[in-house]
C-alpha cells in the first residue's frame, strides 16, 4: 500500500478536520462520513476536468456513481485533519476510472482509499453521453501526468471505464 508521502504529488481535492459530530459509538469517524468526504473530494474532481456548476447547468450535463470501493486502512479520530488526494486512472467516452486516498496530516497516515467509476449523464435524457472534448481534454491532461508516477495505484482488480 503506498504511503501519504507518496501521494504528494497528487492534488488535493478536499481537506478538513474531522468535527465530534461524526464520532460514532466506537469512537473514530462513522463510515457514513467517510462516504460523504470521498463525495467531496469527488467535487473537487469535478472542477478540475472543468465540471463545474456551471457546466452542469449550461449543457444539461450531470454525473452518476456506478461502483465504489472503499478500502478502511488506519482509524480516524476526532480533531484528525485529513487530506484527501486523488489519481486519475483512465477513462473511456463517457465514464472515468479514479482514486481518492485519504490521509490524516497529524502522521502522514494513509487512512482510507476510494476507488471510483463515475459516468457523464445527459440530464434531459437521464443516460450516459459523451464528455464534451473541453471535459474529456482536461481529464487526458490529468490521467497522463498521473500515469507517469513510479508507484502503482492499489487498485480493486474488477473496475474499468
Amino acid at each position: 500500500m503506498v504511503s501519504g508521502t507518496d501521494l504528494a504529488s497528487l492534488p488535493v481535492t478536499c481537506r478538513t478536520v474531522v468535527p465530534a459530530e461524526y464520532r460514532d459509538e466506537m469512537g473514530h469517524m462513522n463510515v457514513m462520513w467517510y462516504a460523504h468526504l470521498f463525495a467531496e473530494a469527488t467535487r473537487g474532481l469535478f472542477v478540475d476536468f472543468g465540471m463545474t456548476a456551471d457546466y452542469f447547468e449550461t449543457s444539461e450535463a450531470g454525473a452518476f456513481a456506478l461502483e465504489s470501493h472503499t478500502r478502511y486502512v488506519a482509524e480516524i479520530r476526532v480533531g484528525d485533519d485529513l487530506t484527501i488526494r486523488t489519481r486519475v486512472l483512465g477513462r473511456s467516452a463517457k465514464r472515468f476510472h479514479a482514486m481518492h486516498f485519504m490521509i490524516c496530516d497529524r502522521d502522514d497516515r494513509l487512512s482510507a482509499t476510494l476507488e471510483l467509476i463515475r459516468a457523464h449523464i445527459d440530464m434531459t435524457t437521464r443516460r450516459t453521453s459523451v464528455f464534451s472534448d473541453a471535459v474529456a481534454q482536461e481529464i487526458d491532461v490529468i490521467a497522463k501526468s498521473h500515469s507517469a508516477l513510479t508507484w502503482t495505484a492499489p487498485e480493486c482488480g474488477i473496475m474499468s471505464p
